[in-house]
């Protein structure tokens, strides 16, 4: 069994949409004392807010403003989970809606944008005892990360993970659409000229096709353990 973490060492999860690195990612933080930061839950309530004001996902400079000058805070929920707050509204429910699915790596993928969240992601980051995961974590938000990890899946069943997410929460889209949604992303996210989607040089792969949530938890928890200096 892995003990508690001892020193705030920190743990990047990379990898690409419906891998299961946000779920894995705060499950791990939970369950090692330390602070999850969902850096996609931040492109995405900067989508949202494009999408509300009528801002052209292709309007690179305008979402560039948006992206600074929108406050954007983490705050722990009474039941134990964490919201992103967007301008002091709780936002983390609505950007989970496919209009935000679709668009939001476009913005992602805009300059002025990744550089004004990444900024903000290392502030969060600076002290350790972060769990964060996202698609550049490892490779530039936080490249001295003790522990960098990427997650993959097969296209397909990332699909159905997303749409039995989406299905649970009460949202009628078909597995057709999120697998042509997440081919999207993907090409969007691999090419983009600004931090794509790479593993670290130093990254553990783990392929989570056909391994459970707890499985992929419990293996990655196994892998931190082996590093001594970071467990009691």
């Amino acid at each position: 069994m892995v003990k508690r973490i001892r020193k705030k060492i920190s743990i990047a999860v990379d990898g690409p949409a419906g891998s299961g690195k946000s779920t894995v990612a705060r499950r791990i933080a939970a369950e090692l004392g330390l602070l999850y930061i969902d850096t996609g839950a931040m492109y995405r309530a900067i989508t949202l807010k494009a999408l509300r004001a009528g801002i052209s996902l292709y309007d690179e400079a305008a979402l560039g403003r948006l992206a600074r000058e929108t406050g954007l805070e983490f705050k722990e929920m009474p039941d134990g989970s964490q919201h992103l707050f967007m301008d002091g509204e709780d936002v983390n429910e609505e950007i989970r809606s496919m209009p935000v699915n679709d668009g939001v790596s476009l913005v992602a993928a805009v300059k002025e944008v990744r550089t004004a969240l990444v900024e903000k992601q290392q502030e969060l980051g600076a002290r350790g005892g972060v769990v964060m995961d996202g698609r550049d974590i490892g490779t530039v938000v936080l490249p001295q990360a003790e522990w960098k990890f990427f997650l993959t899946a097969s296209p397909q069943e990332r699909a159905r993970r997303r749409w039995r997410e989406l299905k649970a929460k009460g949202l009628n889209v078909s597995l057709k659409e999120i697998k042509a949604n997440i081919a999207r992303r993907d090409e969007i996210d691999s090419n983009r000229k600004v931090n794509p989607l790479r593993p670290a040089a130093d990254a553990i792969h783990l392929d989570t096709t056909k391994m459970s949530i707890e499985e992929v938890v419990d293996w990655i928890k196994e892998k931190v353990g082996e590093g001594k200096t970071n467990v009691l």
